[in-house]
C-alpha cells in the first residue's frame, strides 16, 4: 500500500497525504512511533524559507548556500565526510540532514541549539561555513525585487533577522518523511516489511540499539557518550575538538564525547556516517556501534538484518530522489 505525499502549493508547503487504505490490522504500540502524516506550518513562511534555503547571499562571497550541504534532493545531506564552506573550507565535523529536524531535542552534534530559530545564526554566522555578518545579509535580501513583499506577506513586517530566522526555521518544519514502509507496518501493514526486515526490527531491540534510537525520528531525543562499552577515540586517535561534543557547550568533563544521538529515519540515503564522518556504509556504522557502544558479539546475519530494517525507515518528501 503506497500514499502520496503531496504540497498544498507548488513547491513544499504543508505537507498533505492522499490516502490508500491500509491492510486491515491493528496499529502496533512500539518504541518507534510512525511520522504524522501532515505538520502544522505556514505556507507563507515555509514558502519564503524555502527561498532562502536556497539563496547563496546568506554566505559571504555569495558562493554557498543552506542547500549546499543539504541537498534536499539527495536526503537533506551533502554526502562527504565534512562539507566545504566558503572560500574552500572544510568543516570538522559531518553535515546531518535537515530533513524531520521538528522532531528533535536540540540541533547540532553538541546540542547547543535548542530551536531551529536559535540553529540559523550557527552556520551563517559561522566563518567556516557561510561567514556572514546579520546587517550584510538584510541588506543584500532588502536589494531583490520579490523579498520585501513576501516578507511582508508572511509577517506582516520587513526583512531582519529574526524574520530570516523564523522563516528558514518554518521551511525545515515542513521537511517531513512520512510514509515509509515502516510507518506502514506500524500503522497496520503486516506486508510492508519483509521477514528479513522484521528480523532486523527484533534484533535492534534484542541487542538494545532501541535504547537510544526510538521516537518518531528514531532517535534525537538524547545525548549519548560515545564510546560507552568499549574507548572509540583512543581506538581511532587523533583527538580534534569537534570529538569532545557536549563538553564543547557545557565545560563539564562528564560530557566528552558525548554526542546527541543521530536520528535514523533517513540513515539509508545519508552516507557517511557518525558525527566525523568515519563510517562509509550502514553495514560499518553498525559494526562500530556493536563494538564501541555495546560491546557485543552478533552473526553477520544479525547485523544485516538490522541493516535491512534501517534502510525501511526513509519515507517521501516531494523534493527527496529515491
Amino acid at each position: 500500500m503506497t500514499r502520496q505525499l503531496k504540497l498544498c502549493a507548488a513547491i513544499g508547503l504543508t505537507a498533505i497525504l492522499t490516502a490508500t487504505p491500509l491492510l486491515a490490522g491493528k496499529p502496533l504500540s512500539e518504541p518507534i512511533k510512525p511520522i504524522p502524516a501532515t505538520v502544522d506550518v505556514d505556507p507563507k513562511k515555509v514558502s519564503l524559507g524555502r527561498m532562502l534555503f536556497h539563496d547563496v547571499r546568506l554566505s559571504k562571497g555569495e558562493t554557498v548556500s543552506c542547500a549546499s550541504c543539504h541537498d534536499l534532493t539527495h536526503g537533506g545531506v551533502d554526502g562527504v565526510q565534512v562539507s566545504t564552506g566558503i572560500d574552500g573550507k572544510q568543516g570538522h565535523i559531518n553535515s546531518p540532514t535537515v530533513y524531520n529536524t521538528g522532531f528533535l531535542f536540540r540541533l547540532f552534534w553538541d546540542g547547543r541549539a535548542e530551536s531551529l530559530e536559535d540553529q540559523v545564526d550557527g552556520p551563517i554566522q559561522n566563518p567556516i561555513e557561510m561567514g556572514s555578518l546579520w546587517p550584510d545579509v538584510v541588506a543584500k535580501l532588502y536589494e531583490d525585487t520579490k523579498y520585501p513583499k513576501m516578507f511582508n506577506d508572511a509577517f506582516g513586517g520587513g526583512i531582519n533577522r529574526q524574520n530570516i530566522k523564523l522563516a528558514l526555521a518554518e521551511f525545515q518544519r515542513s521537511l517531513i518523511t512520512p510514509n515509509s514502509r515502516f510507518d506502514q507496518y506500524l500503522l497496520g501493514d503486516a506486508n510492508a516489511i519483509t521477514a528479513q526486515e522484521k528480523t532486523g526490527y527484533e534484533n535492534f531491540k534484542k541487542y538494545g540499539c532501541i535504547s537510544c534510537h526510538q521516537g518518531a525520528a528514531v532517535g534525537g531525543n538524547m545525548f549519548q557518550l560515545f564510546g560507552v562499552a568499549n574507548s572509540y577515540f583512543q581506538n581511532r586517535g587523533n583527538i580534534t575538538k569537534a570529538d569532545m561534543g557536549r563538553f564543547n557547550v557545557t565545560g563539564n568533563v562528564l560530557d566528552k564525547h558525548t554526542f546527541k544521538v543521530p536520528s535514523l529515519r533517513l540513515a539509508a540515503l545519508t552516507a557517511p556516517y557518525l558525527h566525523d564522518g568515519n563510517a562509509p556504509t550502514l553495514r560499518a556504522a553498525v559494526d562500530i556501534m556493536f563494538k564501541f557502544q555495546l560491546g557485543r558479539e552478533a552473526p553477520d546475519e544479525d547485523k544485516d538484518a538490522i541493516v535491512a530494517f534501517i534502510k525501511t525507515l526513509a519515507g517521501e518528501h516531494p523534493e527527496m530522489k529515491k
